[in-house]
């Protein structure tokens, strides 16, 4: 380590008791104030002591949309969301890379706010009589942002004082006004209604449908509780039938294994990324919720019931045909998904016996297991998560109508929003289709067979939702949750809470479905569509 950096972390540990003792002793005893020194740009820069939580290294960041061009990112401090500001950007000065001196001043203004200094200089004492007002300071920095000024004993060296609250709420409160708000909570309780409106009249089944073998087949999404990564470790369980892998442990339960493959009676392949566990009560029950493990997870269906049809009679109590309870046809019968009967497929004396079994298993992962009592007595919110641009987001479950494929072209309609990406024919009804990275004014990519539309209803209108990528169905528990930073009107409207998964190091940004479009927007769909 350097002698700059080892004098660096000295700083760090005794930031909050130093002072420059000849500043003490020269200063008036009755008003002496004590400041934190750091560089920007060449230039010396104070905040009040009072205002410092503590001095860190520049932390891994989730980088947030719809966001001042100043915001670094968003970071986890110690269970905690912290906004990290750049002081570089704010005062528009050149950007530079970050190196082993740069750091992030940690302010407490009632929640943490991080600022990013290229270096760290000392903290001081000084006395009243040291401190000019800002009127005197003639910089290219807004003076708005300047209380004073410290003078050195030199008489030619300054420090500029910062009101580091002012900068904050300029670069991160630009909060909505009250006519504003009025607006969104009417649109709020309009949207709402017709959703109760469509609900009623539509009967529709929404289901989660998947792969095995090349052939699709869905479950009822009641049914699924989560859908989950395949671990690398699973325990297995003697005596028990070829399709049952073994057990795991998740979230403290214990959770039996099943291969649909060998359920079906196909051979067992090697496993995949691409494989996933759907975790599934077939009778409502999470104590004997079951992991079916499919080779891949294709989209959730919202689908016409008089678009499913019963079992030919001639397919009943043939290999999988008794665990399926109906068939679906899609695309004019193209398209044939088989929805099964979970609670046709398992027999509750087999799933009593694999939770007996893994007991063993259970003790042997108790280390792991200590707050059992606790975490089962803590809410939690199911979200269906998905990825743009390396970011993680979030949409409940109950928003979601459906996830679809993009098709390989999307028709442009003549005089369209510019906000619409294009149409798609979906089962006969016409979808506006948004790309979600331009609303978030991201650059755009080429269109891939990962990413996915996501369906939602806003202003009583479906409208499909580009993201790169639809990865996991999962509870998140509700005290991981918090109220997202304030850092612009539009951010502020659609991105109001985010997840901080310590344990996980992911923060994941919870989005507010029908704030996604603006009311003109949603005005513009519902005439136009």
């Amino acid at each position: 380590m350097s002698v700059v950096a080892k004098a660096m972390e000295t700083l760090e540990e005794e930031f909050a008791v130093k002072s420059t003792q000849e500043s003490v002793e020269n200063a008036s005893a009755a008003e002496l104030h004590q400041f934190v020194i750091f560089h920007v740009e060449g230039e010396r820069f104070a905040v009040s002591l009072s205002e410092v939580q503590e001095i860190i290294r520049v932390p891994d960041v989730v980088h947030m949309p719809l966001s001042p061009a100043s915001l670094e990112g968003l970071a986890n401090l110690r269970g905690s969301v912290l906004p990290v500001l750049n002081l570089r950007q704010v005062f528009r000065f050149p950007q530079a890379l970050h190196d082993d001196s740069t750091r992030v001043v940690v302010l407490d203004h009632g929640r943490p706010i991080g600022l990013i200094v290229d270096r760290m200089a000392n903290v001081v004492t000084v006395g009243s009589e040291q401190i000019e007002p800002a009127s005197t300071i003639s910089s290219s920095i807004n003076v708005d942002f300047v209380t004073g000024i410290i003078k050195e004993k030199d008489g030619h060296s300054m420090v500029v004082i910062l009101d580091a609250r002012l900068i904050v709420e300029r670069e991160f409160q630009d909060l909505l006004n009250a006519d504003t708000l009025k607006v969104v909570r009417a649109t709020e309780a309009t949207v709402s209604e017709a959703l109760k409106a469509e609900s009623a009249v539509v009967e529709e089944d929404q289901l989660v449908s998947f792969e095995v073998a090349g052939q699709e087949y869905a479950f009822p999404i009641e049914k699924v509780k989560e859908i989950v990564q395949l671990p690398e470790h699973v325990s297995d369980v003697p005596n028990t039938a070829s399709h049952v892998l073994g057990v795991i442990t998740l979230r403290n339960r214990l959770l039996p294994l099943v291969s649909l493959r060998e359920l079906f009676g196909l051979p067992r392949m090697q496993m995949t990324d691409a494989n996933k566990v759907a975790v599934i009560s077939p009778d409502g029950n999470s104590e004997t919720s079951v992991g079916v493990v499919m080779d891949s997870v294709r989209e959730v269906l919202r689908v016409r019931r008089d678009e499913m049809e019963e079992v030919p009679d001639l397919l009943r109590g043939i290999g999988p045909g008794n665990n399926i309870a109906s068939i679906c046809r899609l695309q004019g019968g193209r398209r044939l998904v088989s929805v099964l009967a979970a609670e046709n497929m398992f027999d509750q004396a087999e799933l009593d016996h694999l939770h007996n079994s893994g007991e063993d298993e259970m003790a042997r992962s108790q280390a792991d297991s200590v707050a059992t009592s606790s975490s089962e007595a803590v809410d939690d919110e199911q979200f269906v998560l998905f990825i743009l641009k390396g970011e993680e987001y979030g949409v409940h479950i109950d928003c979601v109508q459906e996830i679809v494929r993009v098709p390989s072209e999307l028709t442009r309609i003549p005089k369209c929003p510019d906000f619409i990406e294009g149409v798609i024919n979906l089962r006969g009804v016409v979808l506006p289709v948004v790309d979600q990275r331009r609303r978030f004014q991201l650059e755009s990519i080429d269109r891939n067979d990962r990413q996915r539309i996501m369906v939602f209803i806003i202003g009583g209108v479906r409208t499909g939702f580009i993201v790169d990528l639809v990865t996991e169905v999962r509870r998140i528990p509700l005290n991981t949750i918090a109220a997202a930073p304030e850092l612009s009107v539009e951010q502020k409207r659609i991105i109001r809470r985010v997840a901080n998964l310590e344990g996980e190091k992911r923060i994941i940004m919870l989005l507010d479905v029908l704030q996604l479009l603006n009311s003109d927007e949603m005005s513009t769909i519902s005439n136009k569509f």
